[in-house]
């Protein structure tokens, strides 16, 4: 069986035993994931309902992919930058493409709706940060004051027009 799946922008076709490279996920290597939004699956000529088809991967490393140059230059102004880009990413083996429940994040949401909906939990009221204590007006007259910021300069006067002689 195949799937179609999106993740980091990207769309991968994948099948049970493939290994990708996607844009970098959260995960050690060994951690096993399930990829969500699978758009489309099917086996050979025949589409299957892709709601009910979960694509659960295995965490092989997370890396860098190959150095990518940045080259900027613009001509006649004596303007050029060099710099280099490693995308970080993880590198993926697909475990399993097949029918199955959905993401297990979505039974945990339910159980958290139960329990607010049957005993809703207290809160612990907020914590105040304490207030800070005045200074002591001796303390206060000790300090030098604050130094002025400089004056703004007036504008430059405009020389006056020469008078032409005849």
């Amino acid at each position: 069986m195949f799937a179609i799946v999106r993740t980091g922008g990207k769309q991968y076709r994948v099948a049970a035993g493939d290994k990708i490279a996607v844009e970098k996920l959260a995960g050690e290597a060994g951690d096993t994931i399930t990829l969500g939004d699978v758009l489309l699956a099917g086996e050979g000529d025949t589409v299957a309902d892709a709601s009910k088809v979960t694509v659960s991967a295995e965490i092989i490393a997370q890396a860098k992919s190959e150095k990518t140059i940045v080259f900027k230059k613009r001509r006649r102004h004596n303007y050029r930058r060099k710099a280099g880009h490693r995308q970080q990413m993880t590198l993926l083996r697909i475990t399993d493409v097949g029918a199955g429940k959905k993401a297990p994040a979505k039974k945990a949401a339910p159980k958290a709706e139960t329990e607010t909906k049957a005993a809703p939990a207290k809160k612990a009221p907020a914590k105040k940060a304490p207030a800070k204590k005045a200074a002591p007006k001796a303390a206060a007259e000790k300090k030098p004051a604050a130094k002025k910021a400089p004056a703004k300069k007036a504008p430059a006067k405009k020389a006056a027009p020469k008078a032409d002689k005849k």
